[in-house]
């Protein structure tokens, strides 16, 4: 024997691997050009998913998002479903994953200085892994905060809110939740400019009240949730009434269950509801209420499916 390791024994790259426009390749060596419009501009979408036994749960939903996103976007867009399940079954065993977070971003390409008048007929495609993030356990035993922000939900810059490289709002909201005492691992609240509830910065938002399931209503400029319409559909089929629309926060008060939502999190509890001058309101029985445990429970079954 050699002292040399043999490749399948080498290290993978500190940075592991990803995929650009079909080709896995090291991280540390995967480019793009400085003239991409992504980058100049914000011209771009992205997706993020997870899988289950090594399948991305809902992808040909968020393909759908992504396809009417680049229309409106003017970004020419070709990508197969099979073969990118393929090169994220490919990914996940480069990086040493069973299962992980998946973004899927589609730059709109390379472009002159200068806004177009025309469309991108050469996007860049990049699939990032990584292993899925373990939230505190308590976060569905119990419930997680969740804390009303200042920072407004700017309004769509289009007909519907895109999941788009555009990601500014967010941050802000992100910065001012950070620097929030006592505000450590709660989840951020965004209103309306109008001071209507919207949805969370990375998360969408439901509440029960008195039987009934209310989420904002898209037409509020939030973004229409892969994992939010799963939900509906959920409930619709567990005879659960449900009403999108504009809602208040003292609507969020007087609430007896509210959840949050997203395809890595699923479905989080909320337990603690906390107003920007510090004021906090136990929801329902300080735990997740009956109908967020029994949509969980059917969550849950079809991730497990999606398992075996």
């Amino acid at each position: 024997m050699t002292g040399r390791a043999s490749e399948a024994e080498a290290p993978r790259p500190a940075g592991g691997y990803l995929g650009l426009d079909g080709e896995i390749v090291e991280q540390a060596r995967a480019v793009v050009s400085v003239m991409d419009h992504g980058l100049m501009y914000g011209m771009g979408l992205f997706e993020t998913f997870r899988t289950y036994g090594g399948e991305p749960f809902l992808l040909d939903r968020h393909l759908e998002r992504m396809a009417r996103g680049a229309r409106e976007l003017g970004i020419a867009y070709d990508l197969d479903p099979a073969a990118l399940r393929a090169e994220i079954a490919a990914l996940l065993a480069a990086n040493g994953l069973a299962d992980g977070y998946v973004r899927l971003t589609l730059t709109a390409g390379e472009g002159e200085l200068g806004l177009p008048a025309g469309l991108y007929e050469r996007p860049r495609r990049i699939v990032y892994v990584k292993a899925v993030p373990e939230p505190p356990a308590f976060w569905h035993t119990e419930g997680r905060a969740l804390q009303v922000l200042r920072t407004r939900r700017n309004t769509p810059e289009g007909a519907e809110r895109l999941k788009s490289l555009h990601y500014m709002n967010g941050i802000l909201g992100r910065r001012e939740l950070g620097g929030i005492p006592g505000a450590a691992g709660a989840e951020g609240l965004m209103l309306t400019r109008e001071g209507f509830v919207a949805e969370g910065i990375v998360s969408n938002l439901f509440f029960a009240a008195g039987g009934r399931l209310h989420t904002p209503s898209v037409e509020t400029g939030i973004l229409p949730g892969i994992t939010r319409a799963f939900v509906l559909e959920l409930a619709e089929r567990a005879g659960i009434p449900t009403e999108e629309g504009f809602y208040t926060p003292e609507d969020l008060q007087r609430a007896d269950e509210i959840f949050l939502t997203g395809s890595v999190q699923e479905i989080v509890p909320v337990r603690l509801l906390r107003q920007p001058d510090g004021t906090e309101q136990v929801i329902g029985e300080g735990r997740p209420g009956p109908l967020t445990a029994a949509l969980i429970l059917d969550y849950r079954h079809y991730t497990r499916e999606t398992e075996n």
